[in-house]
């Protein structure tokens, strides 16, 4: 294992260095057929989950929104992240909604979504396109503009000097518990708040 991170360590070293030196920067990424799939089904879930009218509905496409955005996380090479997504938001928030479904009654409706409230829309049209006019500042994956090549000072600190400093093989998780580990300690805060919440509201002692 100490082999392999040592072998990725002198990988990304050589690819900065190259950067560095004015070698060509690595390929472009375009937006391809599944990140399109992905983006489309992220935004078709977000706005079935807000029209639909019925609860259940409603936190069923839910679930679907988080897994896909579980998988654009994967895609975008971000694992520790896509796990989160897919354990708090797809599992953990599902579970908690479903059962509180359950311990409530469950009003019925004719219609399967609102209607659309149509100043909000626009409001929301021009906050979207806003965000669609930032998107050209976004480096691609893989280009020497990204932080972590434009800063090689920090970058390759952390891949050279994570192993010696940590003791932890593996970097993410090196940098997730050890350097910033007081934000990871208030994430693991949140999230035990919330279950103690649950278990107040649903009237339990422990999680059956």
């Amino acid at each position: 294992m100490t082999g392999t991170f040592t072998a990725g360590v002198t990988a990304l070293s050589t690819i900065g260095s190259s950067a560095a030196v004015g070698l060509p920067a690595p390929p472009v990424a375009q937006v391809t057929a599944v990140e399109a799939s992905l983006f489309v089904f992220v935004v078709l879930t977000a706005l079935f989950t807000a029209l639909a009218r019925d609860v259940l509905a409603a936190v069923i496409i839910f679930g679907a929104y988080s897994l896909g955005m579980a998988a654009l996380y994967t895609f975008y090479r971000a694992p520790d992240v896509a796990m989160t997504e897919a354990a708090i938001s797809a599992g953990v928030t599902t579970v908690l909604l479903l059962l509180t479904l359950a311990k409530t009654t469950r009003r019925h409706h004719e219609a399967a979504f609102e209607s659309v409230n149509l100043p909000a829309a626009g409001a929301a049209g021009l906050l979207f396109g806003g965000l669609l006019l930032t998107m050209d500042d976004i480096p691609a994956v893989g280009s020497r503009n990204a932080p972590i090549w434009s800063n090689p000072d920090v970058s390759q600190w952390y891949i050279a000097e994570t192993y010696a400093e940590t003791g932890v093989e593996n970097a993410v998780m090196a940098v997730l518990a050890a350097f910033r580990g007081f934000d990871t300690f208030g994430e693991a805060v949140v999230v035990f708040a919330a279950g103690v919440a649950a278990l107040i509201v649903l009237r339990q002692e422990v999680f059956a």
